[in-house]
């Protein structure tokens, strides 16, 4: 515990990641914030933001404090906003409550943010700190904070295998390699990703609909959200032989879709949601999560096959692997989880596990690369 925080400081501000952590569903592009407004020992108001262009958090808990804002020591989850968007400033909204401290547990890195808004807090004389549970609100708002920091997206490819590694029979037969509530937890993992990556080849193979279904939510999440206010992902396709059609399920969810190919085609006959990605050949997946990122796609969950999965860890551009291990002996013959063109085990990139999970009767691994 830093000596600079009490351990009431603690508690608030936990209590404010515990509310921003309610939009993780509905909020970008923009980060999931709480904020809690304490007086004598007591919290006087207190809000998360819901979705962008309605108000923040911190203008949230100053309309439940009204008056009680005066002299309030404020913990907000990232530094308030100085910045005129679709909504007025934070930083300048705690200033006109006359609030008498501003705790953020981290600095904004949003270049139109990053201090400003911590600086105009001090310039208007009042006490500020920043730096507590730092850790817990980047890996809430991992997707966010890596595209303002680097300009793309938090990339996560999932997979799912059995314990010899095989992700499908030779027949290509894989419903279902994992249990219900793997896949419930999968349902959770694309309702928080800003968008969702899949291949032509997979689209053709399964004609998903690669959407949140509401049915297969877990339970628990169920009692807090209602289905309409749970966002849908944008659908991100590689098609570089225009072989996706307007009749496919991807079309009967009204979610954004974007095929992504190196030569136009004509979308005429496609639902105005859908539009294409025009980018060439040469490191076309390293463009493309560029260009997601211009898009404000903050996270990109991709569920593909071994050759997809294969390109991505070998250009090294997954942030984290997510592997769902199911209680299975598929064989030999069955499909192998991705492919890369290794001669030597030296070559074989090196991951770190950071999570593990028990789901059901499955594993939920994460890794991420080791040495990032």
């Amino acid at each position: 515990m830093s000596d600079q925080f009490t351990a009431q400081d603690y508690q608030f501000m936990q209590r404010a990641l515990d509310l921003a952590a309610k939009g993780v569903y509905t909020t970008t592009p923009n980060p999931a914030v709480g904020c809690v407004l304490v007086k004598n020992g007591e919290i006087v108001g207190e809000g998360f933001h819901f979705k962008a262009g309605q108000p923040h958090a911190e203008r949230v808990a100053l309309a439940q404090a009204g008056e009680n804002a005066k002299g309030a020591t404020a913990y907000v989850t990232l530094e308030p906003c100085s910045h005129y968007g679709r909504t007025p400033p934070c930083a300048l909204g705690l200033i006109e409550a006359g609030v008498g401290k501003v705790i953020a547990a981290m600095q904004d890195p949003n270049p139109q943010v990053a201090g400003k808004g911590l600086k105009m807090i001090a310039e208007a004389g009042i006490e500020s700190a920043v730096n507590l549970l730092s850790d817990s609100t980047e890996k809430l708002n991992k997707g966010f904070l890596k595209r303002m920091r680097k300009g793309t997206p938090l990339i996560q490819l999932k997979l799912a295998m059995s314990l010899d590694g095989r992700t499908a029979m030779a027949s290509g037969e894989s419903k279902w390699i994992t249990g219900v509530a793997s896949r419930a937890d999968v349902q959770k993992m694309r309702a928080k990703s800003s968008a969702l990556l899949s291949t032509s080849a997979t689209v053709l193979a399964d004609n998903p609909s690669l959407n949140v279904r509401w049915e297969d939510f877990p339970n628990d999440l169920k009692k807090e959200y209602v289905k309409e206010k749970v966002r849908q992902p944008v659908r991100v396709i590689l098609d570089s032989q225009h072989r996706i059609q307007p009749s496919h399920k991807l079309f009967e969810t009204d979610a954004p879709v974007w095929l992504v190919s190196s030569e136009a085609r004509d979308l005429a006959n496609f639902p105005d949601f859908c539009e294409q990605i025009i980018l060439p050949k040469e490191n076309l997946l390293s463009e493309l999560m560029v260009e997601l990122g211009k898009r404000q796609i903050n996270s990109l969950w991709i569920e593909a096959g071994k050759n997809l999965a294969g390109s991505l860890i070998e250009q090294k551009l997954v942030d984290e692997l997510i592997l769902y291990i199911a209680p299975k002996l598929l064989g030999e013959k069955a499909r192998g989880l991705c492919s890369l063109p290794l001669t030597q085990l030296s070559d074989a990139p090196l991951w770190q596990l950071d999570e593990i999970q028990q789901i059901g009767d499955d594993i939920k691994l994460l890794y991420t690369p080791k040495g990032s």
